[in-house]
């Protein structure tokens, strides 16, 4: 399997594909919102320092048991060992963090239509078709199916075609992109009245609020978060990786590029708000609690942008097709997990399965949209408040002890032949086994909590 495998054809364009499925709405919608409820620049702060302690090592894990498997979750985690018990249970817990990506993606793309419609809403404005922009910013069943379908086409367009073709190809054009738009946008609202109080209170900690109980926690969640930990987004993209890459600095990269986006969606979505205040938008509750915060692209955001007059349709264009990419970039992440164990257990076409996967998900998610209400909030939670955190402390757990130090050594000493006389080698592998394992258990019982 190892030999025939497909691999990502250069370095960035790795980077590029793995900081994509991590670079979600969790880093553009959730990292900004969770700063505007917890002190700014002191969430910022901590939020950092969580991605260094949290995050940073895991994804470590996640991508060296990709590498060393070169399979599938469930038999790379079954390489961690060659006792039959422990390869055994190996399989399930891989079998338990496939379930995560499966079940994310069938909320999650759910969410991904919402922004195809309002982005199709934004041009439908630009054209004067009033009607159908009312139709795609409105709430209801027959639009969030129209979008969903939308966002899986999409999504299965670009699986389908394979690692090289499809993932790192797409994954180095909508990267970019997203810069881009991100650039244009920030210019553009640090125009506007209110923009520099906003990105004061973004950059500028107050440091009162550091030690502050739920901020720590908010932040710890959302820098375990904002990578996929326990996801297999990373341990999948692991697989595909060359064993002439040194995968700690890979990870690196991937960490930075991932973290950038969340910063510098700070920088964009913050100062709107402001800008939103400004111009007359409720913001905060009387208690400085953020109102509509899991609604804010989709409520407060668009009074913004209809307040801005003529140049409002092309405002709201650039940010719903930058929240698009967004989420684009981690749905190929979540359908290529369970692609790669079909086509590499069954031995199938990975068109047709990208294809067939990608309609069971979507019937799942089509009974959801029937049944939203009840279905959409208990599926979110039991995938990344249950399932997540879960599967990670599993993989901590697994990756630290079952796997014997010896292999996890032989395993990165490829591509980085000095492993044994760095410092990181000297920490990881003790942090990895003692340390990880109480942070992601305390993110779990967070979650639960």
């Amino acid at each position: 399997m190892a030999s025939s495998r497909e691999l990502f054809g250069t370095r960035i364009g790795f980077v590029l594909a793995a900081a994509g499925a991590a670079v979600g709405l969790g880093n553009i919608w959730g990292f900004p919102t969770q700063a505007a409820s917890n002190g700014g620049g002191a969430f910022l702060l901590v939020y950092l320092l969580m991605i260094l302690l949290v995050a940073f090592p895991m994804l470590v894990v996640e991508m060296a048991i990709g590498r060393h498997g070169r399979a599938n979750p469930l038999d790379s985690m079954r390489a961690l060992s060659d006792n039959p018990l422990m390869k055994r249970l190996g399989s399930g817990v891989g079998l338990v963090g496939l379930a995560v990506p499966c079940m994310v993606l069938a909320f999650y793309s759910i969410v991904g239509g919402w922004l195809v419609s309002f982005l199709l809403a934004a041009v439908a404005e630009i054209l004067h078709f009033t009607d159908v922009a009312a139709w795609l910013k409105g709430f209801s069943a027959s639009r969030n199916l129209f979008g969903a379908i939308l966002f899986y086409v999409l999504t299965i367009f670009i699986v389908q075609a394979g690692v090289k073709q499809g993932i790192e190809r797409w994954s180095t054009r909508l990267m970019p992109a997203l810069f881009v738009l991100f650039a244009a946008m920030f210019l553009y609202i640090m125009t506007l009245p209110g923009a520099t109080e906003g990105l004061k209170h973004y950059l500028i900690p107050d440091f009162s609020k550091i030690m502050d109980r739920d901020l720590l926690l908010a932040a710890m969640g959302q820098g375990f978060f904002s990578l996929t930990i326990g996801g297999c987004s990373m341990l999948i993209y692991g697989s595909y990786l060359s064993q002439k890459e040194n995968l700690p600095k890979m990870a690196l990269s991937v960490t930075l590029v991932d973290t950038a986006v969340a910063v510098i969606a700070g920088l964009v979505v913050l100062p709107a708000m402001f800008v939103a205040m400004n111009q007359g938008v409720e913001i905060y509750a009387q208690d400085g609690s953020l109102l509509s915060a899991d609604t804010l692209v989709f409520t407060v955001l668009p009074l913004l942008f209809e307040s801005l007059g003529a140049a409002g349709p092309y405002v709201s264009l650039v940010f719903f097709l930058l929240m698009t990419i967004a989420a684009l970039t981690s749905s190929i992440s979540m359908l290529e997990c369970p692609v790669a164990l079909a086509s590499e257990r069954l031995g199938s076409s990975r068109k047709i399965t990208s294809w067939v996967l990608g309609g069971l998900i979507a019937a799942f998610s089509a009974v959801i949209v029937f049944h939203f209400g009840t279905l959409f909030g208990l599926v979110a939670k039991v995938a990344t408040q249950y399932f997540q955190p879960f599967a990670a402390l599993l993989f901590c757990l697994f990756g630290g002890w079952i796997w014997s130090r010896d292999r996890k050594l032989s395993a990165l000493r490829e591509g980085y032949a000095e492993i044994e006389q760095s410092l990181f080698w000297k920490i990881w592998p003790v942090y990895v086994k003692f340390v990880c394992p109480i942070l992601v258990a305390t993110v779990l019982w967070v979650s639960l909590g």
